[in-house]
């Protein structure tokens, strides 16, 4: 806690703070960024697994293969979240889960599932983004800046 914060707190509220701190339970944080390393290495094997798997048995090539491999991971992201086990992996991965398609999937379709007794329209439509909205407009304002940028320079003679 800051000093601000406990300038606040009462000499008893203080106190329980730093018993409570002292106990705390330490992250060991080498642990857990082998656990995300690992795990976020797993679902990116698993990606590259699956291109492959179009490439050489549905005749895709490279650049094609690239759509159905994102669809699929999307899929078992979703699916995963709506049964449950999406967060126990998180829960013992941490950051791992959170490369991008998957960790997207997920955060759409878990707000998706907490709002559903709300509606279709104004509970899962009208709450399944408000998370995940900002990564698209974000994303999308970005791509808009680059693309941009690259106009400009190919306008003037550049690349």
């Amino acid at each position: 806690m800051s000093s601000k914060k406990n300038k606040k707190l009462t000499p008893t509220q203080q106190k329980y703070q730093k018993f409570a701190k002292a106990r705390e339970p330490k992250p060991s944080v080498i642990k857990n960024c082998l656990k995300a390393f690992l795990s976020g290495g797993l679902i990116c094997t698993f990606g590259q697994a699956l291109q492959m798997l179009f490439i050489k048995y549905f005749d895709f090539t490279e650049t094609t293969a690239g759509d159905p491999t994102v669809a699929v991971l999307i899929i078992i992201s979703v699916l995963l979240t709506g049964f449950g086990v999406y967060d126990h992996i998180a829960q013992w991965a941490g950051a791992g889960t959170i490369i991008p398609i998957t960790g997207f999937a997920n955060t759409i379709a878990s707000a998706s599932i907490e709002h559903r007794s709300e509606g279709f329209v104004l509970g899962v439509g009208g709450n399944m983004f408000k998370i995940a909205g900002s990564v698209i407009a974000y994303g999308v304002f970005s791509a808009f800046v680059v693309s941009l940028i690259k106009v400009t320079i190919q306008a003037l003679g550049g690349i």
